[in-house]
This record gives C-alpha cells, structure tokens and sequence, in this order.
C-alpha cells in the first residue's frame, strides 16, 4: 500500500507539474537569491499530499513548501514538490517531483518523477532501483580523471575553504567534465542510472536528497557526506558515486588535488 500512494502521489504532482509547464504562472521569491517559489509548486504539493492523506492520515509529513506536519507515526513523507523549481520557472524541462518516504529514520522507498522527459525513478529498499519499470545500475568507471561528474551551487554563497567554486574549479583543471543541471533528484537518479560516475554538493535540505540518494544505495553506488559518513539528508553535504572513485572526489573535496 505505501509504494501505491508513492506512485499515485508521484503521479498527483507531476501532473500538476505538466499543467503548468506550458501556461504562464506565478512566481515568488524565498530567502537567496533566484531561490523560486511558483504557483505550480503550491499546486503539486497540495495534490501530493491530498493523495498521502486519503490513505494515511496519520502519517508524518516534510513537505518543502509547507514545511512539518509531525505526527507520532514511524512513517515520514519527505517531498519536494519541484526539484529544479528554477529550471521550471524558466521553461527548462530539467525538473521533477521527487518522493522519500521513511519508517523509523530509515529511507525505505523513493520516486523521483520528470514528466516533461517521461522519466520515472523508483526505488524500494532490498529491492534495487528502475526507471521506468526497468532496473539501473551505476558506471564501474574506476579513476575520477576518467569521469563525468555532476554537482549543484547554493543559491547563498560565501567564500570558506574548499568552497564549492574551489572545488570545481580543480576538477575542470585537471580537465574532467562536470556539470550543473539544476535538479539534485535527477542529478542523483542520473547516478543511479549510470549516465554520471558522481554528484556531490555542498548544501542540500532532506526534500532534495531523500528519494534520489535511495536510488544510488539501490543502484550499487555509494552515498556519504563529506568525511565519509553514511549519508544523511538531514545534514547538508553530499557525495553520491559509483563507489570506486568515491574516495579519490571526497579527497578533492576536501582540498586534494585531482590525482
């Protein structure tokens, strides 16, 4: 029954994802700059969480937009109604609804689900990753000089070591391709996928990570945060790899040269 309600939550929002896409819309500014909120988020989370309600209305509730709606339930919906909420306002199909949901601070299914692309990422815990029906697996690229990487920018930046223009800026000179989507769910469901070898960045919230970094546990990768923990998205920083060049991108992360 929660994979149904993922699914059909999933599908509530991207449909509202959909309708707005082409229409003109209403766009607001939070904390940050270009930090968007548009009329389409309101109107995805809202169907997202009235499909989660119709079946569990006892359930607990992180939503992006509206913020807690704690209950004492062991289960927790981490949603974000649209990752890449920029790329959005902006006509640019690199966006997606994407879904966690945990039972006792545990990550036990995640849906990330880009419409405009036709691209669904499920993920169950034990049980692998998908995208549309079809199981993903990541790269088995072994040396970081030899990937292709992905990451993301704050959209509040301030100048600290190994800050994330410090970081990029050694990768690129050691001439490994990174790029910059716009969307940490997709970015991370491209992981799993196998189309990039790493994503990492410097400041996530839960909504962005908590359905994507499932994807790449699911799909044999390996996910932690900048020391080396296993991942959290309860804390900021992110390193999402195939596994086998995960140490060497932490190691230049954290103020290594590309070796």
């Amino acid at each position: 029954m929660l994979k149904t309600t993922l699914l059909d939550a999933v599908q509530a929002g991207a449909a509202q994802l959909q309708y707005f896409f082409t229409r003109e819309f209403q766009i607001a500014e939070k904390e940050g700059v270009n930090n968007l909120v548009t009329e389409a988020d309101h109107a995805a989370e809202k169907a997202i969480i009235d499909v989660i309600r119709s079946t569990f209305p006892d359930h607990y509730i992180l939503s992006e937009e509206t913020g807690t709606q704690p209950t004492n339930s062991d289960i927790k919906w981490i949603i974000d109604p649209i990752d890449g909420t920029v790329n959005f306002a902006n006509h640019i199909p690199i966006c997606a609804v994407s879904i966690g949901v945990e039972k006792n601070g545990e990550m036990i299914l995640g849906a990330v689900y880009n419409p405009l692309m036709n691209e669904l990422f499920v993920a169950e815990r034990g049980a692998g990753a998908t995208l549309n029906g079809k199981p993903v697996k990541v790269t088995t690229k072994a040396t970081l000089p030899k990937s292709c990487l992905v990451t993301g920018f704050p959209y509040s930046y301030t100048e600290s070591p190994n800050s994330p223009l410090q970081v990029v800026s050694r990768l690129i000179k050691a001439g490994i391709p990174v790029r910059r989507l716009g969307s940490a769910a997709i970015d991370l469901c491209w992981v799993a996928a196998g189309r990039f070898d790493g994503f990492y960045e410097h400041h996530l919230e839960a909504w962005d990570s908590a359905a994507g970094f499932l994807m790449v546990q699911e799909a044999g990768g390996l996910v932690t945060d900048f020391d080396g923990n296993l991942f959290s998205p309860y804390q900021p920083h992110i390193i999402a790899t195939n596994g086998q060049l995960h140490e060497a991108l932490r190691a230049v992360i954290n103020g290594a040269e590309v070796a």
